[in-house]
């Protein structure tokens, strides 16, 4: 039983009797969809870790800097 995609080979020009297709033809086109593989479900962007990380170096940066110029 063809699939949806399959050609119909009742209405494919170029066809021989059988779906074969004589020299000097071009075959039917494939559909474009048929072997794709699984969904990549690599995140995206940053993770929370590091954000947390980087946020509270800043953090204690910017709080040393502002100590140690209301002290100088």
């Amino acid at each position: 039983m063809p699939s949806f995609h399959d050609p119909d080979p009742e209405r494919t020009p170029g066809l021989e009797p059988g779906g074969g297709v004589p020299p000097g033809e071009t075959p039917p086109g494939e559909d474009s969809t048929g072997g794709t593989g699984p969904r990549d479900e690599q995140s995206r962007g940053w993770g929370k870790g590091p954000v947390i990380v980087i946020g509270v170096l800043v953090l204690f940066f910017a709080v040393t800097v502002i100590i140690w110029a209301a002290i100088v």
